[in-house]
């Protein structure tokens, strides 16, 4: 049985594209790449920062990390406040709590950065532990940021069985790295991801709507 919801933030919780697209336009106009068009940045939205730099604009592994410096800038300031939350994510997070799930986040994002969105946005205190990227880059990928969450959750809850885990996600790097770990990964349609693909690289399903998460996920049990 599951007893552990993962879920990750960007196009799973929250609707970020705003605050994140307009942080990239900033970042690439410092290296005088010019983008009016916001539609076509949100590949910015999920995957690490430094992997998009370098897969869409060939940046070096020090330029790429100098871009999210830029990038950084802009967001930490403001960005991060330009979002807010899908529908029923509030009920989702309070129904899986009252029907006894572990509840935790699991993103690429900064974790001081999410801790911030979270409690903006009022649903921090829903959250049992809490898993981010580290500003040093020393936990960057979907990968790491799970393997982080497993240390948490081993010494403040004694949870180790990682068959009792799930992912909420919106995009391959969500299937991808939780399926690394041997752990289901459950889709959201209105992310920013491709279904059809997460459900081709093996997500146990898709919801169109978080309020139908915890009865997909008693179903499944």
């Amino acid at each position: 049985m599951f007893k552990v919801v993962m879920f990750d933030l960007d196009g799973t919780l929250i609707d970020s594209s705003e605050g994140v697209t307009k942080s990239a336009q900033f970042a690439l106009k410092h290296y005088g790449i010019e983008e009016d068009d916001l539609q076509k940045l949100t590949y910015f939205i999920g995957p690490p920062l430094t992997y998009t730099f370098g897969k869409r604009y060939g940046f070096s592994e020090e330029q790429a990390n100098e871009a999210v410096e830029v990038f950084r800038s802009r967001y930490n300031v403001k960005g991060f406040l330009e979002c807010c939350l899908y529908p029923h994510v509030k009920e989702c997070l309070i129904k899986l709590r009252e029907e006894g799930y572990l509840v935790a986040l699991a993103t690429s994002k900064p974790e001081t950065t999410s801790i911030k969105i979270l409690k903006n946005l009022g649903v921090l205190e829903l959250f049992d532990e809490i898993s981010g990227a580290s500003m040093d880059g020393k936990v960057e990928t979907k990968e790491d940021v799970l393997v982080q969450l497993f240390d948490r959750l081993d010494k403040n809850h004694g949870i180790k069985d990682r068959s009792s885990m799930v992912l909420v996600g919106d995009t391959m790097f969500d299937v991808e790295g939780a399926a690394a770990f041997g752990i289901p990964t459950l889709a959201v349609s209105f992310g920013f991801g491709d279904v059809d693909e997460m459900m081709k690289a093996g997500a146990i399903g898709v919801v169109d709507d978080m309020l139908k998460i915890p009865e997909f996920l008693k179903n499944a049990d």
